[in-house]
């Protein structure tokens, strides 16, 4: 592939779950050439309901809720990619006779991104690959009817209703005695495997009544109508009836372009960041569940909103230092505004914009210099 079919963009986002469209959103409304690539699925993809967060209603699916922040970076020029991010490699401009210089403030150069047969350049690069749950073996409840991750998201629907917590481990103990705080009735399943919880925590979990529960499930009894949990069949011959719980076995981060980049991980395997998300790697930032932190759209959305801001800051034109005044001389009238063309006209035509919307926009955006906000 040759150099003029890489598309080139300031911001490039890889992933497209709450945090990473904030951040796609934030880079192109400020005026920035942002794309944002996106394999698809995720865990706010397989929400049956959208909770927690203001101004959206329950009733509003998590495929509903990421197609409507879709249009919105869309509504603001940025570009959106279906396609999975394979490879991420810094390149050297003037090696690669590419346009634009190492800046004052960030990356060395620029970064390469393939994704298939398409390859994108980018000044930077913001990671929002996420993590996936480790699922238990079946016979399983149905995810979202059942089955659920987020305790904080979902103990809300168990409310004085009998629950289960799948796991062996200390987090399956202690989300176990966590929903004692909402329901009475509440049986942490081993399914058999020898308790990895420390001696505290077992000290902990006899002093609380919460069952536990050695057999391994062996059948899942769903109500026929509206596909909701209704019971788990037990080797033992046992069934016990339960409205939905939490299966607790741990997460796997997706770091593997973090660690090609050179980015440091914490202890439990996540990207480290600073509270804006950059990372140890010049150039790169990393938002949502693949950093440390509660695993919250709302959470995820200021994580991408904060690194947006950051990014801004790094790479915007104006006010031009004194440094580069001296290399470059004052800034002329020429140079402003700093936004890019394409990006200009998006704005001014945009519902939001002060002018309000114009249809002949695209004639006039490059010869006009409209007031810009700071």
């Amino acid at each position: 592939m040759s150099e003029s079919d890489e598309a080139a963009y300031e911001i490039a986002v890889v992933g497209g779950g709450p945090a990473g469209l904030t951040t796609a959103l934030y880079g192109a409304r400020l005026g920035h050439e942002t794309v944002l690539i996106d394999r698809g699925g995720g865990r706010a993809a397989m929400m049956a309901d959208t909770h927690n967060v203001i101004g959206v209603t329950e009733d509003v699916s998590g495929n509903e809720f990421l197609a409507t922040a879709r249009d919105q970076v869309a509504a603001y020029g940025g570009d959106f990619e279906r396609g999975f991010v394979e490879s991420i490699e810094r390149v050297d401009n003037a090696a690669d006779g590419l346009d634009g210089a190492d800046d004052e403030d960030g990356a060395d150069g620029r970064f390469r991104l393939v994704a298939g047969d398409d390859a994108y350049l980018a000044d930077r690069v913001v990671l929002a690959t996420g993590f996936s749950d480790k699922r238990p073996d079946p016979p399983l409840p149905r995810t979202g009817k059942g089955l659920h991750y987020c305790l904080h998201c979902d103990a809300y629907m168990f409310v004085d209703e009998p629950v289960y917590v799948m796991g062996h481990g200390e987090a399956a103990a202690h989300v176990a005695m966590i929903m004692l705080n909402v329901t009475d009735d509440v049986d942490l399943l081993t399914r058999g495997a020898e308790p990895t919880w420390s001696d505290e925590t077992a000290a902990q979990l006899d002093a609380h009544p919460v069952d536990v529960v050695d057999e391994d499930v062996t059948g899942v009894d769903n109500d026929p109508d509206t596909g909701w949990l209704e019971a788990l069949a037990f080797a033992d011959g046992t069934r016990r009836e339960y409205r939905g719980g939490f299966a607790m076995y741990g997460s796997e981060y997706n770091t593997a372009l973090a660690e090609s980049l050179g980015c440091e991980l914490t202890e439990d395997g996540r990207i480290d960041v600073d509270d804006h998300g950059r990372t140890s790697a010049d150039g790169v930032f990393a938002v949502g569940d693949v950093t440390p932190g509660h695993n919250q759209i709302p959470v995820a959305m200021g994580q991408g909103a904060k690194a947006g801001l950051a990014i801004h800051k790094e790479i915007r034109e104006f006010p031009r230092s004194t440094a580069a005044i001296d290399r470059d001389g004052p800034v002329t009238e020429a140079d402003v505004p700093a936004i890019p063309p394409d990006l200009l006209a998006t704005a001014v035509a945009h519902e939001g914009h002060a002018g309000g919307p114009r249809e002949d926009v695209g004639a006039e955006a490059e010869s006009e210099t409209p007031a810009a906000d700071d």
